[in-house]
């Protein structure tokens, strides 16, 4: 008995007498996509193309996203051709439309075909074996349509929030146990890089499964509580039904995602993933237990929701966010995955194994109320802003070299007469990487005897201007990693009082303000660092060529790059502006006092990227600035320094595309890898406890001390 890939069959009709399976040059003309030529499935009277592959226990399938519509199409062997799965997919899709859904006849439809992940177009030879996985997913666009919207488009839109995406995240084998009270800034970052999977203990699996049982016995006895048997907000003195309970949870979350805005990306996702997890792991939201085992297996395979970034104004917490990450885990709206790129969230998860969550009383707004959006952006902030600032101390010090600056204003004495922490500690690193006697400089003991008193304030004033930087990011990072492991619920769940309290833990203030004034803080490290590039394009200030580049006129050097800075540090001052001072009444003046912490996270985000901009463009200055003192060579760690740019940005000889060596430099900033080459010797000078150094210059007087009278009877 003949059989055919059901899209081609042609009822009675058979192969030709004599008929040979085509092959090579013949076979990709007749399988060219929407080619009308048949295609003979293996087994066929008349041979097939390559020998039928051995069949499986479980059947590949594959999910085909055709026009608006997303269509499981099992494939009985894998060695059919692309071409086969392509118009099987359309004859699903024609199926049940009134006038076969527009396509006319099937067999003369042309179409591309690509993967939904990595958007590789697929050739309609290819074997499906050998180009797909089972459960892939694969985007079907029809001649004359475009590419859908909902898929390969928006994959596109979106890949520049998705830099390198680590295919590292199906393959983690560490875990972090989290038990909702020890979860760290750093924790937290480095389960958005994906480099670890995520455990309960099992102490906080009983705490939840505590909580769980009082709210399963409020609701068997048809107590009135907020939030559980009642409405939300406005509607809180509305008593819901028994019966309309879980409804009452999905509307909820359904009604909530009504964000707008970019998707965060996936490390950002899965940051806001995890920290929801460490948060319901505390016990008094209510959660059940098999709820937060789905959480924690969608973020393990990297199922993310698609989260606008923009909709929330941070109290009775992030709702439209969080709505937006619960509405994936129900199956609802678009997922992402390393495996399937965008596509509808019912279908990302079941390609995965998993089930949607059901929502049972009260999870609903257990999932959506807190300030994790605001805290999970707010602790990559404050890392990042922790890592520029360390890194922002060694630029500087570059730069004070190239400037021929002195470096006596760091004279330990000096600072010990106002002890601020941050401004003691730019100090050390500032001696540790400058020191004359730990850290020869040919380059400082040139001009020793200058005739140059002091330095500006852009050289002399950085442990008092970076100092309160660092000073201020660690009171940010304090309070981050506070709210990190709070409850943010409402009502909260007290098992062992046996009842639910309604309070404003959601609120989210904390994180508002203190984001902020890491914006403010932080800032300055630019503001500083464009004056200091000026300074080594200016060739009145640096004794320097203008620009930093040989044959100026002919060639423009650094005349642009310090123009972007100032532009970033302009556009800073606006994003400066606290976003936490303002509050607008929401919900029928219901909840009638915000904090604006969402919009604080994200802005705190963008100032520090344009930080560390400013501060790439600094670095290339002060390398660039170091051709010109050759052969004088700096100290040893700066000439490490120098060394590590010089890996991906060579000297700028004559004009050429800058950006691209910015964005390199500002990628071994991102990698912390100018710190990481000056941290041991930072750290040496610290532990040796060497004796500080401090050579004769102009810049400081001494006076000698009255001769003995020993010494005067000497003398005389």
């Amino acid at each position: 008995m003949r059989s055919r890939p059901p899209a081609l069959t042609r009822p009675n009709q058979a192969p030709p007498i004599g008929h040979r399976p085509l092959g090579g040059r013949a076979l990709r003309a007749a399988h060219a996509i929407g080619s009308p030529a048949a295609i003979w499935a293996p087994g066929m009277e008349g041979g097939s193309r390559r020998a039928a592959a051995p069949r499986t226990a479980t059947m590949p399938r594959f999910t085909i996203h055709v026009r608006n519509e997303w269509l499981t199409v099992p494939c009985r062997d894998a060695s059919y051709t692309v071409h086969w799965l392509g118009m099987e997919a359309l004859r699903r899709y024609a199926k049940n439309k009134p006038d076969n859904g527009g396509l006319g006849l099937l067999k003369d439809t042309r179409f591309v075909a690509r993967r939904c992940q990595g958007q590789g177009l697929l050739d309609a030879d290819d074997v499906i074996e050998d180009v797909l996985e089972d459960n892939d997913f694969v985007e079907l666009v029809i001649d004359g349509d475009t590419a859908s919207p909902d898929s390969a488009p928006l994959q596109a839109r979106l890949s520049h929030l998705y830099p390198q995406v680590k295919y590292a995240y199906i393959c983690i084998k560490s875990f972090l146990l989290l038990d909702g009270n020890s979860l760290t800034s750093v924790d937290l970052v480095n389960l958005g890089k994906g480099l670890y999977k995520i455990k309960l203990t099992p102490e906080a699996e009983s705490k939840v499964v505590q909580s769980r049982e009082l709210l399963d016995a409020i609701v068997k006895e048809n107590r009135v509580v907020y939030g559980i048997t009642t409405g939300f907000g406005k509607f809180a003195r509305t008593v819901i039904p028994v019966s309309k309970l879980n409804e009452l949870q999905e509307n909820l979350i359904r009604s909530h995602s009504a964000g707008v805005g970019s998707p965060l990306n996936p490390e950002r996702t899965r940051m806001l993933l995890a920290l929801r997890i460490n948060v319901l792991a505390k016990g008094h939201s209510g959660v059940s237990l098999e709820t937060l085992h789905k959480m924690i297996e969608a973020f393990n395979v990297s199922c993310l929701s698609y989260v606008p970034e923009k909709g929330t104004v941070g109290a009775s917490g992030d709702l439209a966010p969080l709505s937006h990450l619960a509405l994936g885990l129900m199956g609802e709206g678009k997922m992402w995955s390393p495996m399937s790129g965008w596509a509808d969230a019912k279908y990302v998860l079941e390609a995965h194994g998993l089930k949607p969550i059901s929502l049972k009383p009260k999870e609903g707004l257990a999932l959506i109320n807190g300030t994790q959006m605001i805290t999970s952006l707010g602790a990559e902030a404050v890392e990042r802003a922790q890592a520029i600032a360390k890194q922002a101390d060694i630029i500087a010090a570059l730069t004070l070299e190239v400037l021929k600056g002195t470096t006596k204003a760091f004279d330990s004495d000096i600072h010990k007469l106002r002890p601020h922490p941050g401004q003691k500690e730019v100090a050390l690193r500032f001696r540790s990487l400058l020191d004359s006697d730990h850290h020869p400089s040919e380059i400082a003991e040139s001009h020793r005897f200058c005739d140059r008193v002091q330095d500006a304030y852009t050289l002399r004033c950085c442990p008092q201007v970076h100092g309160v930087v660092n000073d201020t990011i660690a009171f940010v990072k304090n309070i981050i990693n506070t709210e990190i492991n709070s409850a943010t619920d409402n009502p909260m769940v007290f098992a062992e009082r046996g009842e639910t309290i309604s309070g404003g833990n959601f609120h989210g203030e904390y994180p508002a303000k203190a984001l902020d004034y890491l914006t403010i803080a932080v800032h300055e490290l630019a503001s500083i660092s464009e004056r200091r590039i000026e300074r080594l394009c200016n060739p009145s200030l640096s004794e320097l060529p203008a620009f930093l580049v040989n044959e100026g006129g002919l060639n423009s050097g650094f005349m642009i790059a310090h123009c972007t800075a100032a532009a970033l540090v302009s556009e800073n001052k606006v994003l400066c502006h606290p976003s936490s001072i303002d509050s607008l009444s929401t919900s029928a003046a219901t909840e009638d006092h915000v904090s604006m912490g969402g919009w604080a996270a994200r802005k705190a985000l963008r100032v520090v990227e344009h930080v560390e901009q400013v501060l790439s463009i600094e670095l290339l200055a002060a390398c660039q600035g170091i051709e010109f003192l050759r052969p004088l060579r700096t100290t040893t760690p700066l000439e490490k320094v120098y060394d590590l740019v010089r890996t991906v940005v060579k000297p700028w000889i004559k004009d050429r595309f800058m950006s691209a060596d910015i964005e390199a430099v500002h990628q071994l900033l991102l990698e912390q890898k100018v710190w990481s080459v000056a941290q041991p010797y930072i750290e040496k000078y610290c532990m040796e406890h060497i004796p500080e150094s401090r050579p004769s210059s102009p810049t400081a007087f001494s006076l000698e001390s009255p001769a003995s009278p020993r010494k005067r009877v000497r003398l005389e």
